[in-house]
């Protein structure tokens, strides 16, 4: 796995790749990719970082693992490639803006436009083996994203972080409450979501309502 990480993210995270649990980790994607089918396709691992610059960052959505069905992960927490299905936990996405915003539904679920306004769409583990949800769970990667957030809440001021769902709030526990906002809600997953957990929180409303109070440029959801 060769570390393709856009430049305003090396400074800050430079000092994880050189250490031990990285190195271990980095083998064990590179054996995986060549014995297996994986995704997303190894030039877009990093995406969430590539479309998102450290600078420009305003928010964080926090996904568990990539989507492991052919065609889907695209590097960013819930989005799926253009011409692709969109996923129940999207569709649930897409049906809360509808409402909180007053905007149609996107026809496709790609979310590099959201990535470029500075929403970070990082999902805990970054790789996932075809077919096998949470396969390369426990094997470094949460050590890492644990460490992406933590250096967000500490250099950064006035990120809001949208923790959906129990695991996305435990990733939580690193973030400064007093210099970010924290909007928290069921996951978008029907099984949550149909429950009464997820519709019905504004997050995307809220988020922009955040932003402007600190005169930052909203969204374009």
């Amino acid at each position: 796995m060769q570390v393709r990480i856009a430049e305003s993210w090396k400074s800050i995270l430079n000092g994880e790749f050189e250490k031990d649990y990285f190195k271990q980790l980095t083998s064990f994607v590179k054996s995986e990719y060549q014995q297996h089918k994986c995704y997303p396709k190894g030039n877009q691992i990093f995406a969430a970082f590539d479309y998102c610059s450290f600078e420009d960052l305003k928010v964080v959505i926090i996904g568990q693992d990539p989507y492991h069905g052919i065609g889907q992960a695209n590097g960013l927490c819930f989005s799926v490639n253009e011409n692709t299905a969109i996923p129940p936990s999207l569709k649930n996405i897409f049906k809360e803006i509808e409402t909180d915003l007053q905007q149609a539904i996107p026809v496709h679920g790609n979310l590099e436009s959201w990535a470029k306004q500075g929403v970070l769409l990082l999902n805990a583990t970054l790789t996932v083996k075809a077919h096998q949800a949470g396969s390369h769970q426990k094997k470094g990667w949460e050590i890492f994203t644990d460490a992406v957030i933590s250096q967000i809440s500490q250099q950064k001021e006035h990120v809001v972080f949208l923790l959906w769902g129990g695991f996305a709030k435990k990733k939580g526990a690193k973030i400064d409450t007093n210099k970010h906002c924290i909007l928290t809600s069921g996951h978008p997953s029907p099984l949550s979501a149909n429950r009464g957990y997820w519709f019905g929180n504004k997050h995307f409303s809220k988020t922009n309502s955040f932003l402007k109070s600190k005169e930052l440029d909203v969204i374009k959801w």
